[in-house]
């Protein structure tokens, strides 16, 4: 059985990345959405294509579900590109009735991430954004 993608009233492929874009839009942040490619190796060469990739250099990852293979796939990456800098919105748990949420795998890893539900921070959106 093939996984059949939702359509949705947007160009997005998640509710949640629209929720991005709109707060994006609504703050007049130009961004680039799944338009850049990253080369990283794993198992083969791979392209990454970062959700929302916007002018200070801020990588914005909006995940629903954050896999596991989506997780080793950032280890990956954040090993072979230590210089980009990927944010995340952590929604919930990573397994069901675990304790672990996506947050705490951000900073067991050192990822910065926000609530989109909270908005996304005004310090990530600014010109010259400080880690």
């Amino acid at each position: 059985m093939r996984f059949k993608r939702k359509k949705y009233d947007h160009e997005y492929k998640s509710n949640s990345e629209y929720e991005a874009a709109q707060q994006l839009h609504k703050q007049k942040i130009k961004f680039v959405y799944e338009q850049e490619k990253l080369a990283y190796e794993w198992r083969e060469d791979k392209n990454y294509i970062p959700d929302f990739f916007l002018p200070n250099g801020v990588i914005l990852e909006v995940k629903g579900r954050f896999m596991i293979e989506d997780r080793k796939k950032h280890l990956f990456i954040k090993a072979q590109h230590p210089d980009l800098d990927i944010r995340f919105n952590p929604t919930r748990k990573l397994y069901k009735g675990g304790k672990m949420t996506y947050a705490d795998w951000c900073d067991k890893h050192g990822y910065m991430y926000c609530k989109l539900k909270e908005g996304i921070p005004q310090s990530w959106l600014d010109k010259q954004d400080a880690r």
